[in-house]
């Protein structure tokens, strides 16, 4: 078919421009076929510079990524694709968390009963001796009925408070252990209800209200009487410094102890030393600081008499 003149493809504008007439890039007609034979060349010794690298598609020399992809490799040369990359982006590795220590327990939660029956549960088992030497006391543990306190619970905590390092038999010439309600005793742990506390405190001679109602804890002849209040709300000033409920816990028990072992109360030695065990620490610090322990390393620790 012949091709009309006027249908024939004729050089672009954009073509006249960049110098193509029709002629060698030297402008002489005639050197296409040179220029044809030297890409030849080229792309031969390109692929056989990429065989030599293995088909990994890395060109020895390569400056970056660019030069390498601007030579095609010829089709008898083929290079292996790389696995084609996905266009979800990777979910980032993360953040490692570090758990914040936990906040003290500064008092319990809940409604605190204020009056009981007065009757006691007992904890009935049968604990260690406490102490390496001396004469031995024998206590029993119990816990008021609906006080909302299991008295295994309470008689583990009289334990720990009792055994130290820190508490009275630290002496050497004292040992305690708890014993079941059937066996001999010397007195009798108890936790009780405010209204209890008062009556049972009353009746041994000591007065524990402050503002008209039962507040602190006490010791009566052959009883040391915890106010279940106390107990469980711990007390303004140690709740604001941030003194956790076990310390005044192990506190209370160690200085209504410390009254049945015959101790009497003390003052602050000084602004911004521990408190003595035998000060009365549910009222006031006078400028101390919360101290569970009558013994500090290894040694009495006591202030000025009261």
């Amino acid at each position: 078919m012949v091709i009309p003149r006027s249908h024939r493809r004729q050089p672009g504008r954009h073509a006249r421009r960049a110098g193509w007439s029709g002629q060698g890039v030297d402008g002489r007609a005639g050197h296409r076929p040179k220029i044809a034979a030297r890409l030849a060349v080229l792309v031969t010794v390109s692929a056989g510079v990429m065989l030599v690298a293995g088909g990994t598609g890395w060109l020895p020399g390569a400056a970056d990524a660019d030069e390498v992809q601007a030579v095609p490799p010829p089709v008898a040369a083929v290079v292996p694709p790389a696995a084609p990359q996905s266009s979800v982006p990777s979910s980032p590795e993360p953040p490692v968390v570090t758990p914040s220590p936990t906040a003290p327990v500064l008092q319990q939660p809940g409604r605190v009963p204020s009056g009981g029956r007065g009757r006691f549960d007992h904890d009935e088992r049968t604990g260690p001796v406490l102490g390496r030497a001396g004469g031995l006391q024998r206590y029993r543990v119990a816990v008021e009925s609906g006080a909302g306190v299991d008295p295994a619970e309470f008689g583990l905590a009289v334990q720990v408070a009792l055994t130290g390092p820190g508490s009275w038999v630290d002496s050497g010439r004292l040992r305690l252990r708890q014993v079941e309600t059937s066996s001999r005793y010397d007195f009798t742990v108890y936790l009780a209800t405010a209204a209890t506390a008062g009556r049972m405190c009353a009746a041994g001679g000591v007065d524990i209200r402050v503002g008209g109602r039962p507040y602190t804890s006490c010791r009566a002849p052959g009883k040391v009487i915890i106010n279940l209040e106390r107990w469980r709300r711990s007390v303004p000033h140690f709740v604001e410094a941030k003194v956790p409920l076990s310390v005044y816990r192990t506190y209370v028990i160690n200085h209504e102890v410390g009254h049945q072992l015959g101790n009497r109360h003390e003052r602050c030695p000084g602004p911004g030393k521990p408190a003595p065990v035998m000060m009365q620490q549910t009222l006031f610090l006078k400028g101390c600081v919360a101290n569970p322990w009558p013994y500090l390393d290894g040694r009495r620790y006591a202030g000025p008499p009261l």
